[in-house]
């Protein structure tokens, strides 16, 4: 079913990446700026991210043997260091998520590269190099976001929900690997139930997302696709959640022929694949279309 089958290493028939949106109360305070300071259950459930969840999945992805990727808002790295800090001493992969998980395509294009400027300048603050990857926060990837990215020298962004498998992203000033997920992994729509952020999810058993993502990855292991997970440490990192995604990352490994990766290894491996002439992408241009669309010109003219 997927025409334009990528090989994996080691001859897997999926790639998988499990990743993580260490969000904290990063968005909590973009989006009530004047009133944070009041949203206190909120704010202790989000800062359980990078005060609990984040120790602990340290602790769970060692046992595992796996190193995956965490998308992190700058302000979460100069606010929350240790965190940080303990991932990479882990041997995972810290990339970029806004600053204050900021929706781009809400933004100005100068304003959308104000705040990219200052992630980027968190990020070489903690870690005295540039990031490699990018997520769009609530995956508001805007149509200014592709130039930015390629200017600021970023090699994939894993925001677009476009195919099963990697593809390129290019305009008149380059091109950028996307690495393509889907809102059906987000453990978001599975779980959150808050007042604070508009979300009030019917409340159920962690086995009914474990359910979904076990047959999204189903799908991609008989078919060859990439499957990333887009999970929250304080979502998703909870008791019995995290129980579940332990149970489910077993199941997986047992399937076998599954190549377990960080984001920036698949981006490797994808660019190795082009470079040497084994595989060519599909390439989307963005934006695809402006708007608004001629054909509403066409209609006011047709009825003048």
């Amino acid at each position: 079913m997927i025409s334009n089958r990528i090989t994996w290493p080691s001859n897997a028939r999926c790639a998988v990446a499990i990743t993580w949106d260490l969000d904290a109360d990063s968005g909590l305070n973009y989006y009530n700026r004047d009133t944070a300071d009041t949203l206190i259950a909120t704010q202790s459930l989000t800062r359980y991210g990078p005060l609990i969840a984040i120790p602990r999945l340290v602790d769970v992805l060692q046992l595992l043997e796996l190193h995956q990727t965490f998308f992190v808002p700058g302000w979460c790295i100069e606010k929350y260091p240790v965190a940080c800090e303990l991932l990479l001493a882990n041997n995972h992969e810290l990339a970029l998520h806004g600053y204050l998980h900021e929706r781009p395509n809400e933004l100005s294009s100068e304003d959308e590269a104000y705040w990219l400027h200052r992630a980027i300048e968190a990020y070489r603050s903690l870690t005295g190099t540039s990031p490699t990857g990018w997520r769009a926060p609530s995956f508001a990837f805007s149509k200014h976001s592709l130039n930015h990215l390629i200017h600021e020298g970023f090699e994939y962004d894993s925001s677009l929900m476009g195919d099963d498998i990697p593809y390129l992203l290019r305009n008149d000033q380059g091109t950028l690997l996307e690495l393509p997920t889907e809102w059906v992994n987000d453990d978001w729509p599975h779980y959150m139930h808050n007042r604070d952020f508009g979300f009030m999810m019917p409340i159920s058993a962690p086995r009914q997302a474990i359910d979904v993502y076990r047959a999204e990855f189903d799908a991609a292991w008989q078919h060859g696709g990439l499957w990333i997970s887009v999970w929250h440490p304080f979502v998703s990192g909870r008791l019995a959640r995290l129980d579940s995604v332990v149970g489910f990352i077993e199941y997986m490994k047992n399937k076998g022929d599954v190549w377990f990766a960080r984001l920036d290894e698949v981006c490797r491996h994808v660019e190795s694949q082009m470079a040497g002439n084994v595989w060519t992408p599909r390439t989307e241009t963005l934006p695809p279309y402006h708007s608004p669309l001629p054909e509403f010109d066409m209609y006011e003219t047709a009825n003048e």
